[in-house]
C-alpha cells in the first residue's frame, strides 16, 4: 500500500505539483496528426496535464498550442478564427501566433503599441510520423524527442491510435506492467487442454502464478516473469516501463514486436491512451478453445463514438461505464471469463472500476505486484528528486528508449538479462526467432 501523501504525489499532475513538474520535463504525445489535418483546419480543445489548451495548425502548417482563454476578456479561443498564420478571438479580434505573441489588435487605435505587451501562454509542439508532441516544460531549448522505435518508422503512421480512459493515468498504466492478470482477466476461460503444448499460452495456463525478477533501469523499470517450460527451460515474459508513462507489454516474441503505449494524463481523473506500433500479423496470438473456436472476450469489442468538441469528447469508446461495457452475463457463465468483449475493454473496465483515483492506502499487494511497487517508487523518487534539482531520468538521453519487450524460452541456468540483451534492443532484425506464441 501507499500512504495518502505518496498517493497524492504519484497521481496529481496539475501545474506546480511534484509529478506534474516531472511530467512537464518530457515531450508528451498530445494528438494524432489526423486531428489537425491541414493548414487552417479547425482548432481542437486539448486538456493536457490538467490545463485547458487550444491546438491548431496555422496557414504555414506550423503547430500551435495556446491557452484556451484570450487574455483580453477571457473568451475561449476554441471559437476563434484560424486564419493567416494565427488564431483570432472572435470577441474583439485579438490574434495570436503559434508562439503566443499578439500579432493583431484591431480593437485598439492604430497608434497603440499595446499588442506588443500582450502574450498568451503557448507551448512548443513537434510532429513525427503521425504523432503530434507537446513540450510543456521550463526549458528554453526542449530536450530531444525520445527514440520511441515505432514513432521513428514511417510504417507506424497508419497504426497510431488513441483512446480515452476515465481514470487516473497511474492505474491505467499499471495494467500494462502487471503480467499476472493475463491468465485471469483475458484468458480465464482457457485451460491447458485448450492450447497447443509447447506454446507460450500453454506455459501460462499450466503455471498461472509466475516468479519475478525486477530491475531498475536508466530509463525506468523492467521485469522478467518466469514459468517452467520444458524440463530444461523457462518461459520468460519480459516487459518495460519507460519514464514517464511509456510501457511495452510482453506481447509476442521478444525481439519481434515493435510497439509502445503511452498513458498520457489528461487531468487527474482521465487518461489518453496513445499507441504507436508497426503491424505484424505473425506476432499476434490467436487463441482458440478445444473446439477450435476463438475464445469469446478477446475480440468483438465495439468501436468508438464520434469525436465531439468537448474537453473529454475525443477517442471515446462505445463500451463504457454508462452501459457496464456491454457485459454479457450469459457469456461470462459459459464462454468468457469476464463477459466483456475485447482485451483493451477488459482492461478499461477493471481500471475504471477502481474509482477515478484508486485509494492505494487500502491495497493488499502480493509478490506478483513487485513491478508495480518498483515503478511507483521510481516515479515518486524522480518527482521528489526533481524538486531538489536532480534532472529527470532519461530526458536528455533519447537512445535509452530503444528497447523491446516480449516472451522467450531460455535454458534454466541462463542469466535472463545477459541472455536477452540483444533481443531487447530496438532497431534490430532477428530473422531466426522461432514462432512459439500460439
Amino acid at each position: 500500500m501507499l500512504s495518502q501523501h505518496d498517493n497524492e504525489t504519484l497521481t496529481r499532475v496539475g501545474p506546480g505539483t511534484p509529478m506534474g513538474d516531472l511530467l512537464r520535463e518530457y515531450w508528451i504525445p498530445a494528438l494524432l496528426s489526423t486531428e489537425l489535418p491541414g493548414p487552417d483546419s479547425d482548432p481542437v480543445r486539448l486538456r493536457l496535464l490538467g490545463e485547458d489548451l487550444i491546438a491548431f495548425r496555422d496557414t504555414n502548417g506550423e503547430l500551435g498550442l495556446v491557452d484556451n482563454y484570450c487574455p483580453h476578456r477571457r473568451a475561449s479561443l476554441f471559437f476563434g478564427r484560424n486564419e493567416e498564420c494565427g488564431i483570432r478571438c472572435v470577441y474583439h479580434g485579438w490574434k495570436f501566433d503559434v508562439n503566443g505573441d499578439c500579432v493583431d489588435m484591431p480593437s485598439e487605435p492604430a497608434e497603440s503599441n499595446f499588442k506588443d505587451k500582450v502574450k498568451i501562454k503557448a507551448y512548443r509542439m513537434a510532429e513525427r510520423n503521425g504523432m503530434i508532441w507537446a513540450y510543456m516544460g521550463p526549458r528554453e531549448v526542449p530536450p530531444p524527442l525520445p527514440d520511441i522505435e515505432p514513432n521513428m518508422m514511417e510504417e507506424s503512421v497508419d497504426s497510431n491510435s488513441a483512446g480515452l480512459r476515465e481514470c487516473n493515468w497511474v492505474q491505467a498504466m499499471e495494467g500494462d506492467i502487471d503480467t499476472a492478470h493475463l491468465t485471469f482477466l483475458h484468458l480465464g476461460k482457457l485451460s491447458v487442454d485448450d492450447v497447443r503444448p509447447g506454446t507460450f499460452d500453454y506455459y501460462n495456463q499450466r503455471e498461472k502464478a509466475p516468479h519475478y525478477k525486477i530491475v531498475e533501469t536508466d530509463y525506468g523499470t523492467m521485469y522478467g516473469a518466469w514459468r517452467p517450460a520444458e524440463d530444461d527451460t523457462y518461459y520468460w515474459r519480459i516487459a518495460q516501463f519507460m519514464m514517464p508513462f511509456y510501457t511495452i507489454p510482453p506481447e509476442g516474441r521478444l525481439g519481434e514486436k515493435i510497439g509502445v503505449r503511452c498513458w498520457v494524463p489528461v487531468d487527474d481523473d482521465h487518461t489518453m491512451f496513445m499507441s504507436m506500433s508497426i503491424r505484424n500479423t505473425n506476432s499476434q496470438m490467436a487463441r482458440k478453445d478445444a473446439g477450435g473456436n476463438p475464445v469469446v472476450g478477446l475480440g468483438g469489442a465495439r468501436g468508438k463514438l464520434p469525436n465531439g468538441t468537448g474537453w473529454l469528447e475525443r477517442h471515446r469508446f462505445e463500451s463504457n461505464k454508462a452501459n457496464d461495457y456491454y457485459i454479457d452475463r450469459e457469456a461470462q457463465r459459459d464462454k468468457s471469463f469476464t463477459g466483456i468483449a475485447g482485451i483493451h475493454m477488459q482492461d478499461q473496465a477493471i481500471t475504471e472500476s477502481m474509482d477515478p483515483i484508486v485509494d492505494r492506502t487500502r491495497e493488499r499487494l502480493g509478490t506478483s505486484d513487485g513491478m508495480i511497487i518498483k515503478t511507483r517508487q521510481r516515479l515518486i523518487n524522480a518527482a521528489r528528486s526533481l524538486q531538489e534539482g536532480v534532472p529527470a531520468p532519461a530526458v536528455d538521453n533519447p537512445e535509452l528508449y530503444q528497447v523491446r519487450s516480449g516472451g522467450v524460452i531460455l535454458p534454466r541456468g541462463a542469466d535472463w538479462l545477459e541472455a536477452t540483451e540483444e533481443l531487447r534492443k530496438a532497431f534490430v532484425v532477428h530473422p531466426g526467432i522461432e514462432n512459439t506464441t500460439s
